[in-house]
């Protein structure tokens, strides 16, 4: 059975489909980190995540089939996590897991060696009014 579109290519589906982005988002909340939606531009959508020191990385704004992001502070490149090699075939988990196991701390960010430390579940974003903001497409 062939795999969805979204699975096999998992940085065009961010980069292009919100529902899909969302749900990453949703799965980041889960696992404790702090994972936004982000809206760059018209049909840009991404994942724009919190780092806690006044910087984000936005990952997967730009349409490339790979899977990376730029970290930003202020507006301002600061660093960047190049292509996970390999990404383009990343399924859901492995995209999620890909992104909460990056570590910041260098300009060039890189995967971490060691397993995230648990964290507690966030909230989702948008609470009880979320299917309304977007227009009832969730599904």
């Amino acid at each position: 059975m062939a795999r969805p579109q979204y699975e096999r290519r998992a940085g065009l589906a961010l980069g292009m489909d919100e529902n899909k982005a969302l749900k990453v988002v949703d799965a980041l909340r889960g696992r404790g980190v702090n994972a936004h939606l982000a809206r760059e531009g018209v049909y840009k959508i991404g994942v724009r995540v919190v780092l806690g020191d006044g910087r984000e990385a936005v990952w997967d704004t730009d349409d490339t089939p790979g899977l990376e992001a730029q970290v930003m502070r202020d507006g301002i490149l600061v660093g960047y996590v190049p292509q996970i090699p390999g990404s383009e075939d990343y399924d859901f988990g492995q995209v999620v897991a890909a992104i909460a196991g990056t570590d910041y701390d260098q300009p060039i960010a890189t995967r971490s060696t060691a397993a995230p430390r648990p964290a507690a579940p966030l909230a989702p974003e948008g609470g009880v009014f979320r299917r309304f903001l977007g227009g009832f497409r969730e599904r």
